[in-house]
């Protein structure tokens, strides 16, 4: 195992900074998404309002614990602390289950279109390797 005074990679700064940014982008989404005013609500067309005004509490947790989990697991990782990688793997978990509501039971394809895959897929792919990118800085003890 390497030490871990061993200067890291520049890389290793790079990827956890722009996955501090990424998932404080989706902290922001979600915040937008709890204190979206009645009026706001009302101006969407009928079908994306169904979706907000149906979105089910557990879907709620899981967005919560996917953005908030991403974000602090990037802390981590700035900070150079192991424990990202679990929390990573819990913001992943989050990401999962909001995905399976979203795509399974909300059926929001419906609403926004096929194109409307990429975000999500994007998000999971995203999620995915900071969850393996947190595991092997951990290994490579650049991280403790």
């Amino acid at each position: 195992m390497s030490s871990t005074s061993e200067k890291l990679p520049v890389w290793f700064w790079i990827i956890a900074g722009v996955a501090l940014v990424w998932n404080a982008m989706g902290v922001m989404a979600f915040v937008m998404q709890v204190t979206m005013s009645p009026e706001a609500l009302a101006a969407m067309p009928e079908a994306e309002r169904a979706l907000y005004e149906t979105f089910p509490v557990w879907a709620l947790l899981a967005f919560a614990a996917a953005v908030f989990g991403g974000a602090i697991g990037s802390l981590l990782l700035l900070l150079r602390k192991a424990l990202a990688y679990p929390v990573f793997v819990i913001s992943l978990a989050g990401i999962i289950i909001q995905m399976i509501y979203n795509f399974f039971i909300a059926e929001t394809m419906d609403v926004y279109g096929p194109g409307s895959t990429i975000m999500p897929i994007m998000v999971l792919v995203i999620g995915a390797f900071l969850v393996w990118f947190s595991k092997s800085s951990k290994q490579k003890g650049w991280v403790h």
